[in-house]
């Protein structure tokens, strides 16, 4: 089938905080921009905006975040970027991108240069309980609040591991929710971690700030915030009622006899993020494992390439590291398709890159001092109980893998069997953790479990979006009530 074709000197895909500083900086080299968006407006999780229909009358009022991806997206508009929202990638093969738009028109976009910034999503944890109405992740209540001025709920339990886990909650109590409690996975700071961290803190005082700010709110509320706790189930009849918690070890593998249940209406769960790493995967990218980076990392260079020639690669869709790098890794990546496009010159480039390398450097050594405590365990994999679904699509439970997993080490032939990964999110939401299973199954370690085969389309898409009048019917397809009398 030929589609129709659009030519640009850089493809941008995802309009987060890589993806717009990688747009801007590209086309203040001089490049012609396309920055293409599955989403309604520009901004990423972090920087998500308000949605069609609302004005905001006071920036400063939402905080420092939307501020900042403001300015990235004024940056991108004064540029002359040419952006497409609501058109997602569906396919990478070499240098030509089939992107559909509305879910109704599929085109191709063949670019000198592709820039992946694809962002990342919640890691979906799987326990008895996880699928009732009420339990969200933080990603989902983000959405909510920044979004529609909505909170998730009345009586909140907060549970998850990393920086959001005093983030979040801090940020929903600001809001006016209730929050019942805080589970953080993770140990507590001891001195020498708070040593490190000032060790660290040139270049990182905002962090530092910000940290030290969250913390006080939660005190000065009198927020419970328990230390090596993980949720292990929730309860209730047609919603959220109560959550069970328990006791960890380093490996967040739980302590028998440490549970205890709150009452609740709504669990947000904030267990880190996984790159969404589909589009690498299809354009033949190599992968790196990294746990504490989300699973599946971006095999990158020093300029942000990958191991393709003619894609690049930044932000949290190559490694989860927070809006702050991914923001410098997509400048950087510019930089370096403006070297290689002859768009800059070596001395034009160098001392920014430099000085980006530099500060890169610097957020890395801060997120390595708080490696200790942010380090994910393999126990959030294994708190499931044979009658708990693991993929939600095809509502396939534990049990249901069993006979699976113990017949094949091989993701792949786990999914033929048995569906799970097949659904709308193609195992966004299951992979991983049935990956996890495999490897405590077969004694192996998680990254040595190789992934699915990619296959486009990498979202699901209507036939409509793909059909055209080349397609022959043959009269398979054809409604009855089109049928000749």
């Amino acid at each position: 089938m030929s589609l129709p074709r659009t030519t640009t000197d850089v493809l941008v895909v995802g309009g987060g905080p890589a993806g717009l500083a990688a747009a801007a900086k590209a086309a203040a080299a001089g490049l012609s921009v396309m920055l293409v968006d599955e989403r309604v407006t520009l901004g990423g999780q972090i920087y998500k905006r308000m949605g069609p229909g609302f004005e905001v009358d006071n920036q400063r009022a939402l905080g420092r975040d939307f501020a900042a991806g403001s300015d990235l997206i004024a940056s991108v508009t004064a540029k002359g970027v040419s952006v497409r929202m609501r058109t997602a990638v569906v396919d990478v093969d070499g240098l030509v991108a089939t992107v559909c738009e509305d879910e109704t028109r599929t085109s191709a976009v063949e670019a000198r240069w592709i820039i992946l910034a694809p962002g990342a999503y919640d890691r979906p944890v799987a326990f008895p309980g996880w699928t009732l109405p009420g339990v969200l992740t933080a990603g989902g209540a983000q959405t909510l609040v920044k979004t529609q001025r909505v909170l998730p709920g009345r009586k909140i339990v907060f549970a998850g591991s990393g920086p959001v886990a005093l983030a979040f909650p801090a940020q929903l109590h600001h809001h006016g929710a209730q929050i019942a409690l805080v589970c953080e996975a993770g140990p507590s700071p001891r001195v020498r971690d708070v040593a490190a961290m000032l060790v660290a803190a040139p270049g990182n005082l905002s962090l530092l700030r910000d940290a030290a700010g969250y913390r006080l709110e939660l005190a000065r509320a009198r927020i419970p915030l328990k230390y090596r706790r993980i949720v292990v189930a929730a309860e209730g009849a047609d919603r959220v009622e109560s959550v069970t918690h328990a006791s960890v070890g380093a490996d967040w593998r739980v302590i028998p006899g440490s549970e205890e249940r709150v009452a609740c209406d709504t669990l947000c769960l904030g267990y880190g993020f996984l790159p969404s790493v589909e589009l690498l995967r299809l354009a033949g990218c190599a992968l790196d494992e990294d746990e504490d980076r989300g699973g599946s990392v971006a095999r990158l260079d020093e300029w942000m390439r990958t191991t393709v020639p003619g894609i690049s690669a930044a932000g949290d869709g190559t490694g989860v590291e927070g809006s702050l790098v991914a923001v410098d890794e997509g400048r950087l990546a510019a930089l370096g398709v403006a070297l290689e496009l002859g768009a800059l010159s070596p001395a034009q480039v160098e001392p920014e890159a430099a000085a980006l390398r530099r500060r890169l450097s610097r957020r890395r050594a801060f997120r390595g001092a708080l490696s200790r405590m942010h380090r994910v365990g393999a126990g959030i994999y294994e708190l499931a109980t044979p009658d708990t679904v693991i993929c939600r699509c095809e509502e396939v439970t534990r049990a249901t893998l069993e006979p699976a997993l113990a017949a094949s080490a091989d993701l792949g032939v786990v999914k033929g069997l048995t569906r799970a990964g097949m659904g709308l999110c193609q195992a966004r939401n299951c992979g991983r953790t049935v990956a996890a299973l495999i490897a405590a199954r077969h004694g192996r370690p998680i990254g040595s479990v190789a992934t699915a085969t990619p296959r486009l389309p990498a979202r699901p898409l209507p036939i409509a979006a793909v059909a055209d009048d080349s397609i022959e019917d043959h009269g398979f397809f054809t409604s009855p009530t089109e049928l000749p009398s």
